[in-house]
């Protein structure tokens, strides 16, 4: 991809993804995430359906008439997309790879922090930390993310989810806002995800094609390994081929629903046939 394209495209996205958090999600997200506490602001007059617990009792004494505190929140957050760029990423049998799936929510939820004045800061992983961009605030800012996710190219093949959590709680020193999006097929990861959830606000985006459920029966079928990075002949004829392959996969999901509810961290499951706008409003309303 040159330079003129991967522009257009970065543009195309962010009108898209940036309309989104602005008009729908920008106000979801504001109400979601609180900030870390309130700050006094000022002094003014009572007026009617002010909450009277903010009376200033000094200063109502003082000029004979009801005078209020107003506070403000304390707002900026701390936002990490943490997105999983190994093989099994760049699969797809509908008209969305999982990547380019990946890459406009994380752009929408880069949006909407960003509306919100709050950092952004990006983690590029498969099973090494491949690119770590820390948070910042800006259009150039989250225009650069969204360059990264659509072009950077990982080194390695292979998915390992205990790395970026452990690489988050050497990072973060304050309370962040983490969402780790994967299709989550990677060995166990509960005991990261438990210790990084006792400090952050953490939620896993797992995104799949159903294509990747089950397996159909099409004879001997040359499959691509992409973690491996290498071609295997499977029969698919074999009902014990298909049968371990379900559960294997189901197994994984099992393990990655029970390993997000037991660290009471939330859970976002995306097909790449679903519309991700749903799911994240419907997310957010529910928190």
């Amino acid at each position: 991809m040159n330079t003129k394209e991967l522009l257009k495209k970065v543009r195309k996205i962010e009108i898209k993804t940036r309309k989104l958090s602005d008009h729908i999600f920008g106000g979801e997200y504001h109400s979601t995430f609180k900030g870390r506490g309130m700050t006094f602001s000022e002094v003014r007059q009572y007026q009617i359906g002010d909450d009277i617990r903010t009376i200033d009792w000094n200063v109502t004494a003082r000029y004979n008439e009801p005078f209020i505190k107003v506070f403000e929140e304390e707002r900026e957050l701390t936002m990490m997309l943490v997105v999983d760029i190994s093989g099994s990423e760049f699969y797809g049998t509908s008209s969305t790879f999982k990547n380019e799936y990946l890459t406009e929510i994380a752009a929408t939820l880069a949006f909407s922090a960003n509306q919100n004045n709050d950092k952004v800061g990006l983690i590029l992983f498969t099973d090494q930390i491949e690119l770590y961009i820390p948070p910042k605030k800006s259009r150039s800012h989250i225009l650069r993310i969204i360059r990264e996710l659509i072009e950077f190219k990982p080194v390695n093949k292979k998915t390992d989810i205990n790395v970026p959590l452990q690489f988050l709680s050497n990072i973060l020193k304050n309370r962040a806002i983490v969402f780790l999006m994967s299709d989550f097929i990677s060995d166990d990861y509960s005991n990261s995800l438990r210790i990084i959830s006792s400090k952050h606000d953490i939620t896993g985006i797992r995104v799949y094609d159903k294509s990747e459920i089950t397996i159909p029966n099409l004879g001997l079928v040359p499959l691509m390994d992409n973690e491996e990075n290498k071609m295997k002949l499977v029969y698919t004829g074999s009902k014990k081929v298909r049968k371990n392959y379900e559960k294997y996969y189901q197994n994984r999901i099992q393990l990655f629903e029970e390993n997000f509810k037991k660290a009471g961290a939330g859970i976002i499951d995306c097909s790449t046939e679903d519309s991700y706008q749903k799911k994240l409003l419907r997310y957010f309303k529910n928190r």
